[in-house]
């Protein structure tokens, strides 16, 4: 009878490591046993987990120190919409000996772009704006730009998947400089001095000025400052409250100083300290400050997990817009995109004078990584690091999956042999591993 039942009771589990011999005698009914195998499983998955982000942080920590120049890097780590693991390693400001933790505060470059899209999106939502309008209608003063004529309007879509054709910066020696309360007005002097790259829709150009461009019109449009509608729209309902575009006062304590380092090796703290007093237009491109949980919360809304923006537009905003013919890479709105066969990712790097993050999720695990560095140059290639991490993080999730499968095997198995197991005289239940390595196979032997 029990090698009839133990041949009944075979269970192909792929990929499971599962220690041999293990026994399980809580409770009788035969669901808390399989209950218990799960959850064996689940701890040996976590601790797989937990193994492998610990060991990526210890890296982190390892290029800080190997650089040599007293900075730091702070890291989030999302699964779905939680914040599952958050850190940072190093000195945040060099001329106090400041440790970095949690709450220190960066500049986040280009990342920027992706919330002045994810705003875009909003006022799309509502019904404001429409993505294939020209800019025309909302900043008039667009044609000043250079060689612009009725064949080369602008468009929302375009600006925001940098399509427009714009040239990447002004002609204007002053444009990143001045007060941010002034950067609007230098978006008006920086668009006479903006040539055409290409034309409209023609191909992708990446374009700094083409996204201070479409801050000023949305604001037009919205008939309310950029700031405030990024602040009230995005910062306020997701709770984000250590970003800014002007560090409070009683934050400044938090805020890591920047360094800047060439080939020379010679370490420049002064230009990053005077981009602290205005960056001129670079405002909706490159001018929010944040911490690695902060845009973890970011994040979480563009995997669709908020109410800021439904599901439609995030997709929208997570597509390809470039041409076909144009081999540079895939671009959303706001948005770089990568796929190959084993992941599919979405995000944005910054780098700005003395500072360097990255942010990137992977749209099917839904794991993500923020990486922010109060230096620009290092042993940690940001990007590279987090698209690495996200590899083998997709694994163990798909590991996971296939546990789950694995498990509703095992319990329609079990349910199928119940009503011989009721005639049997059980004592107690062992899984014993008896397959190879390749193929392990757990039979369950009754006593």
């Amino acid at each position: 009878m029990k090698n009839a039942l133990f041949a009944i009771l075979i269970i192909t589990t792929v990929g499971c490591d599962v220690e041999s011999k293990k026994e399980f005698s809580k409770g009788d009914d035969i669901r808390t046993i399989i209950s218990e195998f799960d959850g064996q499983l689940k701890k040996d998955l976590r601790d797989d987990i937990r193994t492998l982000i610990s060991e990526f942080g210890k890296q982190l920590k390892q290029d800080v120190e190997d650089d040599s120049i007293n900075g730091s890097i702070s890291m989030a780590i999302v699964k779905g919409n939680e914040i599952i693991w958050s850190e940072a390693y190093g000195t945040s400001d060099i001329n106090n000996g400041m440790i970095a933790d949690t709450s220190t505060i960066y500049r986040t470059g280009s990342i920027s772009k992706s919330f002045t899209a994810f705003l875009m999106m909003q006022l799309v939502q509502e019904g404001i704006i429409d993505l294939k309008e020209p800019i025309e209608a909302y900043l008039p003063e667009i044609i000043n730009l250079d060689g612009y004529t009725d064949s080369t309007k602008i468009t929302f879509q375009q600006l925001a998947s940098h399509t427009s054709g714009l040239s990447r910066d002004p002609v204007l020696v002053s444009a990143a400089s001045g007060p941010i309360e002034e950067w609007e007005n230098k978006i008006l002097l920086s668009i006479p001095k903006t040539p055409f790259h290409s034309a409209p829709g023609e191909r992708f150009y990446y374009s700094n000025i083409g996204y201070g461009i479409l801050g000023l019109a949305l604001s037009r449009a919205a008939d309310k400052s950029f700031i405030d509608l990024v602040k009230d729209k995005i910062f306020i309902p997701l709770s984000m409250n250590n970003s800014f575009f002007i560090v409070p006062y009683d934050k400044l304590s938090n805020l890591s100083k920047g360094m800047e380092r060439g080939t020379s090796r010679y370490l420049d703290m002064q230009t990053p300290e005077k981009e602290h007093a205005g960056r001129g237009y670079g405002v909706p491109n490159g001018g929010i400050y944040s911490t690695p949980n902060d845009l973890a919360k970011f994040m979480i809304a563009n995997m669709g997990y908020t109410e800021s923006l439904n599901s439609y537009n995030l997709e929208l905003m997570q597509s390809t817009k470039i041409p076909e013919r144009e081999k540079w890479g895939n671009y959303g709105f706001g948005l770089l995109l990568y796929q190959d066969s084993s992941i599919s990712t979405v995000g944005h790097g910054g780098m700005v004078s003395g500072y360097t993050a990255d942010f990137l999720f992977e749209k099917e695990c839904q794991y993500g990584v923020i990486l922010m560095r109060n230096y620009n140059w290092g042993m940690t290639k940001l990007n590279s690091r987090s698209v690495t991490l996200l590899r083998k993080l997709k694994e163990l999730d798909a590991k996971e999956g296939k546990q789950k499968e694995h498990k509703q095997k095992l319990t329609a198995s079990f349910i199928k042999s119940e009503k011989i197991i009721e005639q049997c005289n059980v004592t107690s239940l062992t899984i014993d591993h008896i397959g190879v390595a390749r193929r392990p196979y757990y039979g369950i032997t009754l006593a």
